[in-house]
């Protein structure tokens, strides 16, 4: 497995426990009231689940499993995947940064926009790699 593969699938972990112990957290001031704004950080339990840990585990295992060119032992435009990687991540931390602190409207919009960029490169690296079995 790539060393880029792991760090993604090593992150969308890191998301993954994150976001089950805010959902833990919820679901126990549910049953004992903790702190009236322990509700703030739904957005960020979702935003850790949903984007950080399913969206950067599909990154990570496509960036393993999709296929080389037989001619060239690397990746192609394996720095676009690298880009993503960082882009997805900073997106996550925007979003959260506003839905949970208040950080303004527009941190959010970055955030998403930032996201979507995350989206447009991974596509970019995996465009060529996707081929048919005779290789064209």
């Amino acid at each position: 497995m790539p060393h880029l593969s792991q760090w993604i699938i090593r992150t969308a972990f890191i998301y993954l426990l994150l976001g089950f112990t805010f959902g833990a957290l919820l679901l126990t001031h549910k049953g004992i009231p903790l702190h009236p704004a322990l509700w703030g950080w739904l957005p960020a339990h979702i935003e850790f689940l949903l984007i950080g840990w399913i969206v950067q585990l599909t990154m990570g295992v496509a960036f393993w499993i999709l296929p080389r060119y037989w001619k060239h032992p690397r990746r192609p435009n394996e720095i676009y995947a690298q880009i993503a990687f960082v882009l997805l991540n900073l997106g996550i931390w925007l979003v959260v940064a506003e839905t949970t602190f208040r950080a303004g409207s527009w941190v959010l919009l970055a955030g998403r926009v930032v996201e979507v960029g995350a989206v447009v490169f991974f596509g970019l690296h995996a465009w060529k790699r996707i081929v048919s079995r005779e290789g064209a």
